[in-house]
């Protein structure tokens, strides 16, 4: 890693727990009771089950850092573990499922604009919306980080409200008959609707590498990184549940999974339309500073890879500013494009197609991560290795379950993907992108 940080300026176990936690918990969730309302309440052993995966997945991470410190990034990690071409190709993944993620969230933008505008809710209305949403973003973003960074200062806290009023007075209004009643409206047996939950819920975990990412401002990150890991996983998942429970026992799921804005609507059941306006205002607040962030990421991750020759190299000359405008609006075009190309009969079910992409392409790129752990640990002592392989293996099994449950089509789209990566790496190695 580049320099080392000062021992009185590096985080605590407390602290590094909490960014955990807080980089879990964002605006992603806010569509997710709709996609899970096709489903029912019994989705919350789906809840259990990810949380268990992602303190699995965690580990990885954790161990990585305590056996190898000194990589930067995912794709770095893989490099290192296993390979240049697999670096590419998991650099290639993550830059894809960044910009999904992106339309992703500002789905969530657009579903909670709904609240105020029904008319957005419509197919047509709602692609029309969501792109306007991600190129205003952009422009925000070639506006540079300072307004970036503005965004995130003023939505941080806010993005807290939705979840907070159902986690905690949702429980005061809550009908255990009611959520007796959408327990499985899936239509499947039982284990195969938690299963086909899995997926969707994981969303909520993606990211959950971040601890080990800046471990060399961890105090005692040997103890730390992985103490944190498991704790920011566990508090994330103990405030996604328990919003996620109580919303199934104040709104049907038949109605869930038809709404726009679920967390607006549990809260109106509660306090009326006034609050529920509230909720909305600060679910589109929050998710509009998250994906504007997403935005600028995903132009940096563009720069990059262009740089390195992944990507066509025009792409990766900056302004005079230094913002990678380039790459920006390219983006913004592709993403615009993928609104239109993913646009289905419900917000929910186009909001449920992007994320499920997400999963896989960021579950792929664990794999690699937790095979990278164990070439990593072939010189560490024998507990360490040993912890590592069972890590690695429960690692392993966990993601290649959620991504088989992907179903047909994105598999068949993710392993395209990866083939076309193949020739392409032909192509990097030769320094013949296409300029």
């Amino acid at each position: 890693m580049s320099g080392d940080v000062t021992v009185s300026r590096r985080m605590g176990l407390g602290l590094a727990t909490l960014l955990v936690a807080g980089n879990l918990i964002g605006s992603g969730i806010y569509l997710l009771p709709a996609t899970l309302g096709a489903i029912g309440s019994i989705s919350l052993f789906g809840w259990i089950i990810a949380a268990l995966g992602a303190l699995v997945l965690g580990g990885v991470f954790a161990l990585i850092m305590v056996v190898r410190p000194s990589e930067d990034g995912l794709a770095d990690m893989i490099r290192a573990g296993m390979g240049p071409y697999w670096g590419f190709q998991s650099t290639i993944l993550y830059w894809i499922g960044c910009w999904l993620a992106n339309i992703a969230i500002a789905l969530a933008v657009t579903g909670y604009l709904s609240v105020f505008f029904p008319v957005i809710a419509s197919p047509t209305w709602t692609a029309v919306t969501t792109s306007a949403v991600i190129w205003l973003l952009t422009l925000v973003s070639i506006m540079g980080p300072r307004a970036i960074g503005k965004m995130h200062i003023l939505t941080l806290g806010i993005g807290l409200i939705p979840l907070l009023a159902a986690g905690t007075l949702g429980w005061l209004w809550f009908d255990p008959d009611l959520f007796a009643a959408s327990w499985n409206v899936s239509g499947e047996t039982g284990g195969s609707a938690v299963y086909g939950s899995l997926l969707s819920v994981f969303w909520a975990f993606v990211g959950v590498e971040c601890a080990a990412m800046v471990a060399r401002t961890v105090e005692n990150p040997a103890r730390n990184v992985p103490l944190a890991t498991m704790g920011g996983v566990g508090l994330a998942a103990l405030i996604y549940m328990f919003a996620s429970t109580a919303i199934f026992g104040l709104v049907p799921a038949a109605e869930l999974s038809a709404s726009s804005a679920p967390f607006a609507l549990a809260v109106e059941r509660i306090l009326g339309a006034a609050a529920a306006g509230l909720v909305a205002i600060c679910a589109i607040m929050k998710a509009s500073g998250t994906c504007g962030g997403w935005i600028f990421v995903t132009g940096e991750t563009t720069l990059w890879s262009a740089s390195a020759g992944f990507l066509p190299r025009w792409l990766a000359k900056p302004d005079a500013r230094g913002i990678p405008v380039r790459a920006l609006v390219v983006m913004a075009v592709v993403m615009t494009i993928a609104v239109f190309a993913t646009a289905a009969p419900s917000l929910a079910e186009q909001f449920e197609t992007l994320i499920n992409a997400v999963v896989v392409f960021t579950l792929v790129t664990y794999v690699y991560a937790a095979i990278a752990l164990v070439r990593f640990t072939k010189e560490a002592s024998r507990t360490i290795r040993a912890t590592a392989i069972v890590t690695a293996v429960l690692a392993t099994a966990f993601s290649i379950l959620l991504i088989a449950s992907s179903g047909e089509t994105l598999l068949l789209v993710t392993a395209a993907i990866a083939l076309c990566t193949v020739p392409a790496w032909f192509v990097v190695k030769r320094g013949a992108t296409p300029a």
